[in-house]
């Protein structure tokens, strides 16, 4: 039974097709030789898309790593009595930092930081906070009251309410938020290649350059299956979150 649900899962076909895309584009060069006469080289070969990926998922899962721990240690500030008067300042500050354009961000960072990943980071890092805080905030304050007072009257301190309590009820709002924000930041990251850094944006740019449009579909395919199983990879883990109390 099990066994039928993982060759079932869409999750195992969507990952299998991005691995073989990924590993094995060139299986492609017939049919888009066909699709594309005149075209050469008619497969993205400057780069392995397998190092173009690896790249991605490193400045994606730093910023993103980065955006979750300050999104929500922000939450739980102005969630606290201590920090309920900056809360309209958080919001303000995050909302500035989803409106500004990531392209901004990197044309701001550059001259500061150099070329490469590290503008990159910080252009995802800002754009992800927003609804990271938004979700956070709403999951502790959605913790109904009935549960905080019996925890109180438990004899938990502020920390053991926090840490056993509310972030646990929290986490699937957490969560989503992240997803969103980790969903936001694959297809962001690909503008990172403008700047340096090595991402499946590259081929994509390098195609648009050289009026190679099957560079460009390549690039965005993977782009697109990488972001589709990243989603449904969080999906899962919010189905396992939610599970114990169903």
């Amino acid at each position: 039974m099990r066994g039928r649900r993982f060759l079932s899962s869409p999750i195992l076909w969507i990952g299998l097709l991005f691995a073989t895309l990924m590993l094995r584009m060139d299986a492609l060069q017939p049919l888009l030789q066909q699709a594309f006469p005149g075209v050469e080289p008619v497969v993205y070969n400057r780069d392995s898309f397998l190092a173009l990926f690896l790249s991605q998922l490193g400045l994606v899962a730093a910023a993103s790593l980065a955006a979750s721990l300050v999104g929500v240690a922000l939450a739980i500030f102005v969630t606290r009595p201590a920090g309920r008067d900056f809360r309209a300042m958080v919001n303000a500050l995050a909302t500035i930092g989803q409106t500004f354009p990531p392209a901004a961000v990197l044309a701001i960072t550059v001259p500061m930081v150099g070329f490469g990943a590290r503008p990159t980071i910080i252009a995802l890092f800002l754009y992800g906070l927003l609804p990271i805080v938004e979700n956070a905030v709403a999951g502790l304050e959605g913790v109904a009251s009935g549960v905080r007072e019996a925890a109180e009257g438990m004899g938990l301190s502020a920390w053991q309410r926090l840490r056993d309590i509310e972030l646990p009820l929290a986490a699937p709002v957490i969560l989503a938020g992240i997803r969103v924000s980790v969903t936001i930041a694959i297809g962001t990251a690909t503008i990172g290649s403008t700047v340096g850094a090595l991402t499946l944006g590259t081929p994509i740019f390098d195609g648009l350059v050289a009026n190679k449009i099957p560079f460009v579909l390549e690039g965005a395919v993977l782009v697109a299956l990488f972001a589709i199983l990243t989603d449904m990879l969080f999906e899962r883990l919010d189905q396992l979150l939610r599970a114990p109390a169903n």
